[in-house]
């Protein structure tokens, strides 16, 4: 899994350059879901945040329910690439 992990996070940006050179309107799809999953990754994590707060419990064992939550790791894998992207797309426009 962690293979899968490490190869994923390497590959998936790469891919992603290859699709923009190709269809360049696909960077304005990149753009929206990054935002998208920006405000729902924050909101999940804000909300998780308030509500153990609101209810006087412990922060640190409870704040892990949220690693539970799929939409907080689809959102947050998900800017995780899309950073990487960026990165990568950054250094090739450099490099040239």
């Amino acid at each position: 899994m962690k293979i899968l992990l490490i190869l994923g996070s390497i590959v998936i940006p790469i891919f992603m350059i290859i699709l923009q050179r190709k269809w360049v309107k696909i960077q304005n799809l990149y753009n929206l879901v990054a935002i998208i999953s920006a405000l729902i990754f924050g909101n999940i994590a804000s909300i998780g945040i308030i509500n153990i707060i609101n209810d006087g419990t412990v922060f640190m064992t409870n704040i892990h329910a949220l690693f539970l939550n799929p939409f907080f790791l689809m959102t947050g894998g998900y800017l995780g690439v899309y950073l990487l992207y960026l990165i990568v797309l950054r250094a090739l426009n450099d490099y040239k």
